[in-house]
């Protein structure tokens, strides 16, 4: 959420920003939001000159009443009354103001980092490297989706039989190499320094809100209704509200957090061989990589968060590229947000993998996530990344790899599969 004081001294610049990420009736947005704020602050005062008129003439009653001055006391008794009176219809204003501000705010996304490129289509984010060579398959190759039924590894139908599409079933080898999958990325995250944490999945209304899936991703979640509880999109959700409603010490920064946790999406909508086999699923693995930072740090974090999905991608030996995503692009909370993407030798594209993202004091402010120090209290930034997520890394591991043999696993994934090959 945005703070009203830097919509204030910044409005040009909010406006800008909003517009970069296609946001529509933006300035309307913020010119509403400093009119309800200016009607705030005025009622505020008035509220505070009421109170303090009834309360210099409720200590003056007494005097008069020693005095003698009873008319006198009784007039003050009664002007007593309407100011007491007049204080509760301005605090229901207050109320009624502050409620329908904070209505607003929430509405506004993050503004975008002066990095950010412009542009409303993935088609116009910036490549900013790549790096692995395309692999060259052999002849008869073929997409994940025949693969994994030529080795009976995955089972759609199964997984629809079970649940309903978007929901597969691993079997043999396709489960093993999930766990090693899994298990191979928090051992990285870990020698990175990251402390692990197995947090629920399931969340309430407020950590949703917390970090900007409600309401903007109310209806992409999965919701237990009886319960009034979400399955998560991602474990930054819950990992990240672990620190809701927390004031930080400065020596307890930075955090850095790694989590692995089943994720739900509905993805409404999603249809077309883009979508097929493991390149779109409803229920999937992955690993997430949480950080909080003071303001001064976290671009750095971002980089060198960055590095760690590419060094996880380059011990897996696949091509890959980042791409800076372009204001229309990014997600409602980001600020920064870089993708990284590897290439499907079998399907002829790119697919995303990672998102890694800064998100500055956006989540902060609703998670009310504070640092103290010399005896004042600011917002912290919070971070996030996919490190990484399981469908489309295992898409590409088995198209890239496969051969007349069958299909041969990294170097580095063979201790923690227990395996050199699928046949």
């Amino acid at each position: 959420m945005l703070q009203i004081q830097q919509i204030k001294e910044n409005k040009a610049a909010t406006i800008e920003g909003l517009n970069r990420k296609y946001f529509k009736g933006g300035e309307e947005a913020v010119e509403q939001i400093l009119g309800l704020d200016e009607k705030r602050r005025e009622t505020q005062v008035e509220l505070d000159n009421t109170l303090a008129k009834s309360n210099a003439l409720a200590k003056e009653i007494g005097g008069l009443m020693k005095a003698g001055k009873k008319e006198e006391a009784e007039a003050a008794k009664a002007e007593t009354g309407t100011l007491k009176a007049r204080s509760k219809e301005l605090e229901d204003v207050l109320k009624g103001l502050e409620s329908e501000l904070y209505e607003v705010l929430v509405t506004l996304p993050n503004l975008p980092h002066s990095s950010v490129p412009a542009g409303k289509t993935p088609e116009e984010n910036e490549v900013v490297l790549e790096n692995g060579a395309i692999p060259t398959l052999p002849e008869g190759a073929v997409p994940h989706w025949d693969l994994i039924k030529k080795y009976d590894i995955i089972d759609f139908e199964l997984g629809n039989k079970i649940t309903g599409a978007g929901f597969p079933v691993y079997k043999g080898k396709g489960a093993r190499i999930q766990r090693a999958l899994i298990n191979f990325f928090l051992d990285e995250a870990i020698n990175a320094g990251y402390v692990e944490v197995q947090p629920p999945i399931l969340i309430n209304k407020e950590s949703g809100f917390g970090t900007g899936q409600l309401p903007d991703k109310d209806g992409q979640m999965y919701h237990a209704t009886e319960d009034d509880l979400f399955l998560i999109p991602t474990a930054e959700v819950p990992i990240t509200n672990m620190y809701r409603d927390v004031i930080l010490q400065e020596s307890e920064l930075p955090i850095k957090n790694a989590g692995y946790t089943p994720c739900f999406r509905r993805e409404a909508g999603s249809w077309g061989a883009h979508v097929r086999g493991l390149n779109r699923l409803h229920q999937f693995d992955k690993i997430e990589i949480v950080r909080i930072e003071k303001p001064e740090n976290s671009y750095a974090a971002l980089e060198e968060m960055s590095l760690h999905v590419q060094s996880i991608l380059q011990k897996l030996e696949l091509p890959y590229r980042v791409l800076r995503l372009c204001g229309g692009d990014m997600s409602f909370t980001s600020a920064l947000t870089y993708d990284m993407e590897t290439y499907s030798a079998a399907q002829g594209r790119w697919l995303e993998v990672s998102s890694v993202s800064n998100f500055e004091t956006y989540q902060a402010n609703r998670l009310k996530l504070r640092m103290k120090t010399e005896g004042k209290s600011q917002l912290l930034h919070t971070l996030n990344g996919s490190a990484l997520a399981l469908p489309r890394i295992l898409a590409t591991i088995l198209e890239n790899n496969q051969t007349a043999e069958g299909i041969k696993i990294p170097k580095v994934l063979v201790p923690y599969c227990g395996f050199e090959m699928i046949a």
